[in-house]
């Protein structure tokens, strides 16, 4: 068997339909479009989501609920996270955060209260919670907001 004898299996392909060719075809005169109308015509296409007519799914769904488009989406640290991966007196930055696997993408990042810290850690992220900054200064390390 080589590449230059490869078929499909018997059965598997037929001829294509042969369209506009005479009436003894099956696919003459209005070569299986049927008679007038819109899909009739050549060069015809349907606007994305239309319907035939009937009030399309986009238009007949109601409007709700408000987008604020100056929202900003943070990922989230817990403090009790921090304390397991990170030693005492680490400067903990987003980049260390990224290495150690604790966030993804160029998302700022939030520290949460989640957990107790027992460790001075200083800790370098764009916004923390009250209490975790409260807990990480209790700790006896540091909590700096970046820009």
């Amino acid at each position: 068997m080589g590449l230059n004898n490869l078929r499909p299996p018997k059965g598997a392909t037929h001829a294509k339909k042969r369209i506009g060719r005479g009436q003894g075809s099956g696919n003459g005169k209005t070569a299986g479009r049927g008679h007038k109308g819109a899909k009739s015509r050549s060069g015809f296409k349907f606007k994305r989501g239309f319907e035939g007519g009937q009030m399309p799914l986009h238009r007949r769904v109601p409007k709700r609920g408000f987008h604020n488009p100056f929202r900003v989406e943070y990922e989230v640290v817990n403090l009790d996270t921090l304390s397991e991966r990170f030693e005492s007196g680490v400067a903990i930055t987003p980049d260390s955060l990224k290495e150690a696997g604790l966030v993804t993408g160029r998302a700022p990042i939030k520290v949460l209260a989640r957990g107790d810290v027992s460790k001075a850690l200083t800790v370098k992220v764009h916004k923390f919670s009250g209490k975790a900054a409260e807990k990480i200064a209790a700790a006896g390390g540091q909590a700096e907001a970046l820009g």
